[in-house]
């Protein structure tokens, strides 16, 4: 019984400290509303030029800033594979990349790989598809690429803030089980070869703990997802 009491309190001690580092972790991604600046504002570069550094750089409150100033993206405009870099910020911003990288894959915890792109088509006018990409370690020193986690995507009225504008939106839920049946994406543009995204899911809090990431391109042929 004392170890189970043990357990029980130190379980309770974990769930506590979750609840408050996603709580921090909201606040330090600031308001969801914008705060009117423009992205050439936010960056401090000419949007037409920047890159991931110039937004990386930036604090986990103004990278939020930056998807609300972000133009929204032509359906067709995410069409291939693209580079895909976590962005970095906030307190659970560790916690976040160890997930994307090493959980996020398969649902399991996997050492070896590592998250480096998404890639769409479109199927219809405002509706398709997509993937994830990974890069897998092998044990004889070769590296595979992954492309699974499918998603479909859309477009609609961003749930991230409080903007009324519309984004690219990324679905997990109708092909993917567990804690990324309620994974949600949103992709916003910042130049020809530049997109600002953001997930979330349901564990987390939802659109209110947004993770930030960037899509890098030009894009590669689409190849599809593994069978």
């Amino acid at each position: 019984m004392k170890t189970v009491k043990i357990i029980s309190i130190g379980l309770g001690i974990l769930i506590i400290a979750m609840v408050l580092l996603n709580g921090i972790n909201i606040l330090q991604a600031g308001s969801k509303k914008p705060d009117g600046r423009t992205m050439a504002q936010i960056i401090g570069v000419d949007p037409r030029a920047a890159t991931y550094d110039d937004v990386e750089k930036l604090s986990r409150k103004d990278k939020v800033q930056l998807f609300y100033a972000a133009n929204t993206p032509d359906f067709k405009a995410l069409n291939g594979e693209y580079e895909a870099r976590l962005l970095s910020g906030g307190v659970l911003g560790s916690s976040s990349a160890l997930f994307t990288h090493h959980v996020f894959p398969t649902g399991l915890l996997t050492l070896n790989t590592r998250w480096v792109g998404k890639a769409f088509r479109g199927d219809n006018k405002d509706t398709g598809q997509g993937y994830n990409i990974f890069l897998e370690n092998n044990s004889d020193g070769s590296t595979s690429t992954l492309r699974i986690r499918p998603m479909k995507t859309s477009m609609g009225v961003s749930k991230l803030g409080k903007d009324g504008k519309i984004s690219f939106l990324v679905d997990y839920g109708a092909d993917n089980s567990g804690t990324i049946h309620s994974m949600r994406d949103e992709i916003r543009q910042i130049n020809e070869n530049l997109f600002i995204g953001a997930g979330y899911m349901g564990l987390g809090g939802g659109p209110i703990n947004p993770a930030p990431f960037a899509l890098i391109g030009p894009p590669k042929p689409w190849v599809g997802p593994d069978l």
